[in-house]
């Protein structure tokens, strides 16, 4: 782990303006900076950095934080990858926190791994461009295949010489470790002999989302039917086939910009597209695809478009991939080159604007496709349309939505003329049939988890999802919590919130209510001047009514502010603006940047000749009638609850007395809010 000093010392350094501007073409406006937004296309520039805070918020899409929550937005590093890449701009030595023996080894063979696969990449680019056997093979075969040199340089495209030992004497020679050339499967070692495992093979580097080299795939140019056409490096601790991406590097940004992922089969398929202009496009390589995969596209996007080429044996092998994208809960679309084509042959034989308007206006909903290509075996054979059917509504069984599988069992009734009443009846027995095998797998993992020494105290026990579960999909009793009770406490918490952070160091008067009792047992109230900084203020009223946030990430914010209350006795803003939760820091950077909105109406107080009070002179107030606000909904709420528990249960009476003081509670603080009612 990169140690506390050294993740200071990059916050002290990183600039966020120039970190951004490194992606974003900013102009001075003002004490800021502004720019077009690199998250979506638009014409009015709405995306502004604020040297001073060293913030940044996107206004067109709600994003914002700081240099290192850019760089997890917009490059998708995670956070250690987008400290180490601010490292090495601003030329920081990391410090790692102490390891053990065993687990500095492991990151040194890890990083040993990397560094070959990096050197081989170099070197077989190198070769391919600057050799004339490179060139003669490798660079004409990518030529052929209609391949430009800018398309061969962002994909480092290569070629591995066919001799037995070319590449390993290279690296050797260079002081690569044998150890590393084998583990990572670029050279075989057999007793006293090593050999390269890609010679003869035009090479294709397989990239991690940030950029590091994980392995290769090399085609063969020969008609030997003996070797494989395609072979990938093997397993090892840094390539692992079922959870990577071709090509999901280079597509990323795209795929985020577009809200879209297309997803194929092969290599070529991949760079062919990105030539001809869709760049929003990654490869499973061959393989079935997996769930690791499918989670990669999702931190980007929640659509995929799959592509599928004319081959109908190849499609019915690959549809499963549809559930799978499903299950993640995903939404998927589907589209069919016609017979004999594939992504690369049809990308290579349409103009840009053609293969454009083609994958646009052939994209089918999955339900629509699977029907169509399911009903074609069944041959009006009534068994075999049942099947079909109970196929269709095992995928809808696969959403996690329930407002999803409803509208799908619609559309499936609609397409296959059969009642909804049927389709929701076998779609409950599927659901009933998961919910049990997911139910007996998390009761062993409960036992295991009551068992663990190593689990985690503040985890939540499996139970704890299963329930959610159940309860996103209906079955369990309780109706849905009110929208509007929600609404009110999530605005009021943010309030506080807001607060907090743009006030909470203000040392302000504030006037409080002291009722005295007379000897004749008559109240009176008198007021009470006293100062207090305003998040002592908000404190003692919280902890006084024990007042937890209903929103998990204003309960963290919050619990982060009084911690450093309690440390400092002072807020400091910019640990929250660094905080390594990115939705942190994207709620405190929202809040800062508020006023920076340009789109943000002003009114024209001065020029109507209107005195407006500053934020400080009625922030007493403001303080005040938040706290009561707050304190009147969760009153509202525990009436309500009281009433109905009475309601549910015909056998618990209601406390009149408990109601009409929590009811007088309320009253009081309208009063106090000088609210009529």
């Amino acid at each position: 782990m990169i140690s506390r000093s050294s993740i200071d010392r990059i916050f002290e350094s990183a600039r966020v303006e120039e970190v951004i501007g490194e992606f974003v073409q900013l102009k001075k406006a003002g004490s800021n900076f502004k720019g077009l937004s690199p998250f979506t296309d638009e014409k009015s520039p709405s995306f502004m950095v604020s040297p001073v805070k060293q913030i940044w918020k996107d206004f067109s899409t709600g994003k914002g934080g700081n240099s290192v929550s850019f760089l997890m937005e917009h490059e998708h590093f995670s956070y250690p990858e987008a400290l180490r890449w601010l490292a090495k701009k601003y030329n920081i030595e990391i410090e790692e926190t102490e390891q053990t023996s065993e687990e500095k080894a492991q990151m040194n063979e890890r990083e040993s791994m990397f560094l070959v696969s990096n050197f081989a990449k170099d070197y077989f680019h190198d070769l391919m461009l600057n050799s004339n056997k490179g060139k003669a093979i490798g660079l004409s075969y990518f030529k052929e295949r209609g391949f430009t040199d800018e398309t061969i340089k962002k994909f480092e495209l290569g070629y591995c010489i066919d001799e037995w030992d070319n590449f390993t004497k290279a690296a050797l020679d260079k002081g690569y470790d044998l150890k590393y050339l084998g583990a990572t499967g670029l050279t075989i070692v057999k007793e006293n002999k090593q050999f390269d495992r890609f010679k003869g093979r035009v090479m294709f580097p397989i990239h991690s989302m940030s950029g590091r080299i994980l392995g290769f795939g090399g085609r063969i140019l020969t008609a030997d039917k003996k070797a494989a056409k395609y072979l990938n490096s093997p397993e090892s601790d840094i390539y692992h086939k079922s959870k990577i991406l071709y090509g999901i590097y280079q597509a990323k940004k795209e795929i985020a910009k577009q809200d879209n992922c297309f997803l194929v089969e092969g290599y070529t398929d991949v760079i062919s597209f990105n030539q001809s202009g869709v760049e929003n496009v990654v490869a499973s390589s061959g393989t079935a695809l997996t769930s690791d995969q499918i989670r990669l596209v999702h931190r980007l996007t929640k659509n995929i478009t799959v592509l599928f080429d004319g081959d109908a044996a190849g499609i019915r092998a690959s549809i499963r991939g549809i559930d799978l994208i499903l299950e993640q809960g995903m939404n998927v679309k589907v589209v069919q080159f016609p017979d004999g084509e594939d992504p690369d042959s049809f990308a290579k034989a349409n103009s840009d604007a053609d293969l454009k308007a083609y994958l646009e206006n052939s994209a089918q909903d999955f339900i629509n496709f699977k029907v169509s290509l399911l009903l074609k075996d069944s041959n009006n054979d009534p068994i075999k349309k049942a099947g079909v059917i109970r196929d269709i509504v095992t995928s809808i069984s696969k959403i996690p939505d329930g407002i999803q599988r409803e509208v799908y069992v619609q559309e499936c009734s609609r397409i296959m003329d059969i009642s909804e009443r049927v389709l929701f009846s076998e779609l409950a027995q599927l659901l009933k049939k998961g919910i049990q095998e997911k139910s007996k797998t998390n009761r062993q993992q409960n036992r295991n988890y009551q068992n663990s020494p190593q689990q985690d105290p503040n985890e939540p026990p499996p139970e704890y999802f299963m329930e959610q579960e159940q309860a996103q999909m209906g079955l369990v009793k309780g109706g849905p919590v009110s929208s509007q009770k929600i609404d009110q406490l999530s605005i009021l918490e943010n309030e506080i919130i807001k607060i907090l952070l743009l006030y909470g160091n203000e040392e302000i008067e504030f006037i409080e209510e002291v009722i005295n009792v007379d000897d004749e047992g008559r109240e009176k109230i008198a007021l009470r001047k006293y100062e207090n900084t305003v998040s002592a203020e908000i404190y003692v009223h919280l902890h006084e009514d024990e007042i937890e946030f209903s929103n998990a990430i204003f309960q963290e914010i919050y619990t982060e502010i009084i911690h450093q209350l309690n440390q400092l006795e002072k807020l400091n803003i910019d640990d929250l603006i660094n905080h390594k939760n990115p939705e942190i820091a994207t709620i405190v950077t929202s809040i800062l940047m508020e006023k920076e909105n340009p789109n943000r109406q002003l009114s024209d107080w001065e020029g109507q000749n209107i005195e407006v009070k500053s934020a400080l002179e009625v922030l007493a107030k403001g303080v005040n009638d938040v706290v009561y606000n707050l304190r009147r909904v969760l009153i509202g709420e525990k009436i309500e609850e009281l009433m109905n528990a009475a309601v549910k249960d015909q056998g618990v009476s209601i406390d009149l007395e408990v109601i009409r003081n929590y009811t007088n509670l309320k009253m009081r603080l309208f009063e106090k809010l000088n609210r009529v009612v």
